[in-house]
């Protein structure tokens, strides 16, 4: 199950359920992948077919929505 927690524009913003505990997002964009660890800061965990332009934008949008991705985590995983 990875139920989408956010949507920017072509950029689907996701939870793998069960992946890890360790609090981080997935971003489906129409180039490739991403994920980012949410804590302690945000921070490139990995990436496929996505140039720096595209990681970098991607990190300002999670670090812009951090508090809300935490808050969202901790409801899906009941924390």
């Amino acid at each position: 199950m990875a139920p989408t927690v956010y949507i920017k524009g072509s950029n689907r913003f996701f939870f793998n359920s069960r992946e890890e505990r360790r609090r981080h997002i997935h971003v489906a964009t129409p180039e490739g992948t991403a994920k980012f660890w949410l804590e302690p800061i945000v921070s490139l965990a990995d990436f496929y077919n996505l140039s720096q332009k595209d990681l970098k934008e991607l990190q300002l949008i999670v670090e812009e929505m951090q508090d809300e991705f935490i808050e969202k985590w901790n409801k899906h995983f009941n924390q």
